[in-house]
């Protein structure tokens, strides 16, 4: 093979390994619902949560158990010292009966017994329901936890698109003021403005410059704290999912969505039961316990005497009833009955809570929708404005003043649009998440009136 061609060769085939290369160490691509996924996997807050979910079902389990009849098994052995007789009886000499044994030389019992206890009003059985109920309350209250994670990573994901766009708007006033700056150094030259004019446009792009750098380091920090809040590494970039922007139904409607799907009120539903059920565990202190038993068992005897009982087999049956236990029964009703109303006032105070959520949500997601149609109208005003007053200084029919004050329009505008516009972004999440739809919509995708899909 030509040294040439082997050259080309080698050169084509280092140039393939890099494009592969850069190929495999491109930045992963999330969008929003990617990284509100990867969040429910990963986040350690989400996972304790869950584990609080097994705890319940151990609770429940231990409840099941009191249902089940407990079977045990029993064995002694007893070695004596030696083995006694009572005395004999002599009937006719020399006729003798020999006396029984009383202690024998060692002696063994074992056997299986089967025991259960129940009170008659069925406590044990609603405890039992309870704990079902309280596994239920533990998967509404993580999934409570869920929804304020991805509240979480929805504000530091838009944020993150805030940071971007800032710097965007950061670069582009660089670039206005070094197109500025320039055709102020040109002016200059030819003697229409004085050097005052130049050193206001060097001083205006000094500034700009320290806003890009300012821009760049908060771009760096909102990236960082996606990444910690996520579970991802630093080398991402993110694709932007903006939420699209439907018609808002009735107010009522959402509250009415509200009260029926979130997972706070399901959970405070769970606790309503629950407390009702507790006062009827708290009332079975007054019922009767009857208690079960089956019992077989043997025992052994060296020597044996002649009445020994070698195997058994017996059933037992008991009742009880404490008549006085210095006022704990009535105590425990009470305090039951107390808790009850608590949960009722809860309730009703949560209701009352979630429609002040709903409502301010609500409104605040119109505020935003009418600032941002304004700022749309200022933002082509100024972007116009910019672009005449800077024709006008390059032939003179404006100063640098002007100038000035038409970017410092156009930039503040741009910001203010910018952050309008994922403010409103986040009030549209916002008003998922008090509806009580925002995980039902991450983990399976439904449409709820009013609360606008992805596009």
């Amino acid at each position: 093979m030509k040294p040439s061609v082997r050259l080309a060769l080698i050169i084509a085939a280092s140039a393939l390994t890099i494009l592969v290369c850069r190929g495999g160490a491109a930045a992963t691509g999330y969008d929003w619902r990617d990284l509100c996924r990867i969040a429910l996997e990963k986040s350690e807050k989400i996972k304790i949560a869950e584990e609080n979910v097994g705890l319940a079902q151990a609770g429940k389990d231990k409840k099941r158990a009191a249902l089940i009849p407990r079977l045990s098994a029993y064995g002694s052995y007893t070695e004596f010292t030696e083995n006694k007789y009572s005395p004999s009886s002599v009937i006719a000499p020399p006729l003798t009966i020999p006396g029984t044994v009383i202690q024998p030389n060692n002696a063994a019992a074992w056997g299986i017994r089967l025991d259960h206890s129940l009170n008659l009003n069925g406590r044990e059985i609603t405890d039992f329901s309870i704990a079902g109920e309280n596994v239920k309350r533990q998967m509404q209250e993580t999934d409570v936890q869920k929804e304020e994670y991805l509240m979480a990573v929805s504000a530091a994901y838009f944020e993150t698109l805030r940071a971007r766009k800032v710097l965007e708007i950061a670069d582009a006033t660089v670039e206005r003021l070094t197109t500025y700056r320039r055709a102020a150094e040109k002016r200059l030259k030819i003697g229409e403005v004085t050097k005052t004019v130049l050193l206001r446009a060097d001083g205006e792009l000094s500034g700009a410059l320290s806003d890009r750098i300012k821009a760049s380091n908060s771009l760096d920090l909102a990236r960082a704290i996606l990444a910690r809040i996520v579970g991802i590494p630093d080398d991402f970039s993110l694709k932007e999912t903006l939420l699209a922007e439907g018609p808002l139904p009735p107010l009522e409607e959402y509250v009415a969505i509200a009260w029926e799907r979130r997972a706070e009120m399901k959970s405070m539903e769970s606790e309503r039961r629950m407390s009702k059920d507790q006062i009827r565990v708290a009332k079975g202190g007054y019922w009767p316990t009857l208690s079960i038993s089956g019992v077989y068992g043997r025992m052994d005897q060296d020597p044996a005497p002649g009445t020994i009982n070698r195997e058994s087999v017996y059933g037992q049956a008991s009742l009880s009833y404490p008549f006085f236990e210095g006022g704990l029964r009535r105590a425990e009703v009470r305090e039951a009955l107390i808790r009850d109303r608590q949960v009722e006032l809860k309730l009703a105070d949560l209701k009352k809570t979630i429609r002040i959520e709903v409502e301010t949500t609500y409104l605040e997601i119109k505020n935003q929708r009418g600032i941002i149609k304004s700022l749309e109208d200022q933002l082509l005003f100024a972007r116009d404005n910019y672009r005449a007053v800077t024709r006008q200084f390059e032939m003179g029919l404006a100063n640098s003043i002007d100038v000035m004050d038409a970017n410092t329009l156009l930039v503040a505008t741009e910001r203010q649009l910018t952050n309008a516009v994922y403010s409103h972004q986040m009030f549209q999440l916002r008003m998922k998440r008090v509806a009580g739809v925002l995980l039902a919509e991450i983990e399976n995708p439904r449409h709820v009136p009013g609360v606008a899909e992805p596009r």
